[in-house]
């Protein structure tokens, strides 16, 4: 039953994504699309919040430091009760809230405005020293892309983690193996990542989210307990994920002007009409 329900979870966040896609007429479709699994396994399982106070003190924090998959976030934040999903119809529009990167002031539940890469965990790690400092039992997950991890400033806060021993900071990599322009490994090549996280003083595990997605559930309910230092979780997925056709299409990383046709194929690829 797990299984199916959250599967339903899945394939409704990426038909909000195409909703969002429609109304915008542009977007990070495929970017949006690899991280879907793991948002939908954070919010209906692991973090701890609360929709209807959403600066609740003891909250549990989380900062999608690749802003440009936004579209996913957007869904499972309203899906969860932060918003009313009628915000979609406003999506990169200049009266709307949701941008085509996600801004703190104009969304609840947003911890954070991200989309200049590399970013966001240096914030993720200040937020989990002040849970520190103030004694709260709190999390801050940070969800950072394969390609902004060629930046030197998340490696900086990687070092400030593990020198903090901050136990209650959770870095999830989306390795799709692609960046905006090129595959990974021929822009820069992270490998060996999973070493690298490690050199730096992480927990570091492995996840396939397209295999067994589920097992991200099972290692994040316990991360941090029995450990001094921070965590990374590297999560095997794939860009455009759900989509044949857009999966490792670098044409699908940002669209402008989508048109009603590309959108009904990539919806009826989703609903196993093709």
């Amino acid at each position: 039953m797990e299984q199916k329900n959250f599967e339903k979870r899945c394939l409704q966040t990426r038909l909000d994504v195409v909703e969002m896609a429609r109304h915008g007429r542009r977007g990070h479709i495929a970017s949006s699309f690899s991280i879907v699994e793991s948002l939908v396994i954070l919010f209906d399982y692991i973090l701890n919040l609360n929709p209807k106070d959403p600066t609740w003190d003891d909250r549990d924090r989380f900062i999608l430091s690749k802003g440009h998959g936004c579209m996913s976030y957007y869904s499972v934040l309203a899906r969860k009760g932060f918003f009313p999903t009628s915000e979609f119809e406003g999506f990169c529009k200049l009266d709307g809230n949701l941008g085509g990167h996600p801004t703190k002031e104009k969304i609840p539940g947003c911890e954070a405005s991200t989309g200049s890469l590399g970013h966001g965990l240096s914030i993720g790690v200040g937020i989990a020293l002040n849970a520190k400092i103030d004694k709260r039992n709190s999390k801050c997950f940070v969800l950072v892309g394969d390609g902004e991890c060629n930046e030197g400033s998340i490696w900086e806060a990687a070092l400030s983690a593990s020198q903090n021993k901050l136990n209650n900071l959770i870095v999830l990599v989306d390795y799709n193996k692609y960046q905006s322009y090129g595959k990974t490994e021929e822009v820069c090549s992270l490998e060996p990542l999973t070493d690298k996280w490690k050199a730096f003083g992480f927990d570091t595990h492995e996840v396939d989210m397209q295999k067994s997605p589920l097992d991200l559930k099972t290692l994040l309910e316990n991360v941090g307990e029995n450990s001094e230092k921070p965590t990374a979780v590297i999560l095997h997925t794939i860009k455009g994920q759900g989509v044949s056709f857009m999966e490792g299409d670098l044409k699908y990383h940002h669209m402008s002007k989508i048109t009603d046709e590309t959108l009904d194929s990539i919806k009826s690829t989703l609903n196993g009409d093709k």
